[in-house]
């Protein structure tokens, strides 16, 4: 994978924009990175037009952005981060004081991956960043995993078990469909909580067209249900397609065991934030 496609924060010099319009608060939230990550480098923005510009500037491992800004929305920079990124999917975390009105109007969209209430205080944001920047031995959740060869399903298969994740596998797109179809015709939603798949599939179609459709048709967002895509393609703009489509990260083949664990980590701790959020409202 190119290094443009680093999308977790485990870097040993990760880069960090904190975009707010207050100067006080940027200084509380910068403290609190600068604790749980001495090494980043921070990029401090005032509005959505100096954070697009540091955008510009290199590769950027976290964003955390108020929601009001002086020139913008605060989801408008979201928007903006995922739709002109060439890189996998950055975490952006809203840090906000009107985080449960925006809940409560369903005014917070897809394309943020988190977000903290000030209200909490920064001795709990500090926590909160913490969950970003741990490295986790053991995990739970169940894993779709979609691989044609069955050697390589055996060995990933195996690794991710060690975890303590629980692994389906099928060969083809077809039967994750069947699968997603069965769980929700029970009741059980996707019946997964995240779905690792290889692009190019002996079955008629290809880990891009899943994306598509479990997006599209099914309807399941990036936060709902996240997908993980393996690739050994290294052409950016065929890795970008793969965002685009609906990737929440890219993983490069042959895969190494702690970056794929990592990631896996790093999507079933935003995911089920996300639902215990959802049941919460």
């Amino acid at each position: 994978m190119t290094a443009v496609l680093t999308s977790h924060i485990s870097s040993d010099n990760p880069r960090v924009l904190v975009v707010d319009g207050s100067k006080v608060a940027r200084r509380m939230i910068e403290q609190v990175l600068k604790a749980e990550l001495p090494n980043a480098t921070l990029t401090s923005c005032e509005t959505g037009a100096e954070a697009k510009a540091a955008m510009e500037t290199g590769i950027v491992d976290l964003v955390t952005t108020a929601l009001h800004l002086p020139d913008m929305d605060g989801l408008e920079l979201a928007r903006h981060v995922r739709e002109h990124s060439p890189q996998a999917y950055i975490p952006i975390i809203v840090v906000s004081g009107s985080v449960n009105e925006r809940l409560e109007s369903r005014g917070l969209s897809d394309d943020v991956t988190d977000y903290f209430d000030k209200s909490l205080g920064f001795n709990a944001l500090a926590t909160f960043i913490r969950g970003y920047v741990s490295e986790q031995e053991r995990a739970s959740g169940a894993v779709l995993y979609v691989e044609d060869s069955r050697v390589v399903a055996l060995a990933t298969r195996r690794m991710l078990e060690k975890y303590g994740l629980s692994v389906t596998h099928v060969t083809s797109v077809e039967d994750a469909f069947a699968l997603l179809d069965t769980a929700k015709a029970q009741g059980l939603g996707a019946g997964a909580d995240i779905i690792l798949t290889d692009v190019y599939l002996k079955g008629g179609l290809t880990g891009k067209e899943l994306l598509e459709t479990v997006r599209g048709q099914y309807g399941y967002s990036r936060g709902q249900l996240p997908i993980l895509v393996m690739t050994a393609d290294d052409n950016p703009r065929n890795q970008t397609a793969l965002i685009r489509a609906g990737a929440n990260d890219l993983v490069n083949k042959p895969v190494e065991e702690k970056i794929l664990i990592t990631k896996l980590m790093f999507q079933l701790r935003v995911s089920k934030h996300a639902r215990e959020l959802r049941n919460a409202h």
